[in-house]
């Protein structure tokens, strides 16, 4: 069985939501609903699928600020690792690092706090938890392998030709690069992989030329 993949940049910052659907459940999950609720809400129903899980790669406010608007309308249950529930509680905080550009919506409650290596499943779409320190303490990516070419969910670990920034809250350079080599460069080249932000790349592109990992291999 082949998952649907649908990629739509929302929000003021253009964070990567992405919806994951099993058609034959109908099911979907929805990664990083950053901004834009309602505008989201239509494109899910316009994909005529039923949100069962909202999935946030970390707590930063451009990527969970319509998780509230989602899990309202939908009763979907937010995902979130646990290193980054006391980020996600700290949602004025973190609006008025980014000069207050950023809309605060209502802190909707965490339902499940992943875990490394977690698998979750929802109808036929079953995603792996990596657990990716550095842009955050509880920064993952999701990794589903019944899409094909296998496809990784990075948020704001990895970008095409770039790395995530760890100016802000919780943020560790050297953690970051570590995770990305241990726990991405580990897959195959062809992994297409989706970003939090931008344009979309492949493990292989990125060993071989983000300036950043340039040659990498892994750990």
């Amino acid at each position: 069985m082949s998952v649907e993949v649908h990629v739509r940049p929302v929000g003021l910052l253009r964070c990567n939501c992405v919806v994951i659907g099993d058609r034959e459940t109908s099911t979907a999950v929805v990664i990083d609903p950053g901004g834009e609720g309602e505008a989201v809400l239509r494109w899910i129903a316009g994909l005529h699928l039923r949100c069962a899980a909202i999935l946030n790669t970390h707590a930063h406010i451009d990527h969970i600020g319509a998780n509230h608007a989602v899990k309202t309308a939908t009763g979907a249950a937010i995902h979130l690792h646990e290193l980054d529930l006391s980020l996600y509680s700290r949602m004025t905080e973190q609006a008025a690092a980014m000069g207050d550009l950023l809309p605060v919506s209502p802190c909707a409650p965490v339902d499940v706090a992943m875990q490394d290596g977690d698998r979750l499943r929802f109808g036929g779409i079953a995603i792996d938890v990596l657990h990716t320190p550095g842009h955050s303490p509880g920064s993952v990516c999701f990794l589903v392998e019944e899409s094909s070419p296998q496809c990784l969910f990075s948020g704001d670990t990895l970008f095409a030709g770039g790395v995530g920034r760890t100016d802000l809250l919780g943020g560790d350079f050297e953690t970051e690069i570590v995770s990305i080599r241990s726990r991405l460069l580990t897959l195959d080249d062809r992994t297409r992989v989706v970003p939090g932000h931008g344009p979309e790349t492949t493990i292989g592109e990125e060993r071989r030329f983000n300036p950043f990992l340039r040659g990498e291999t892994c750990l």
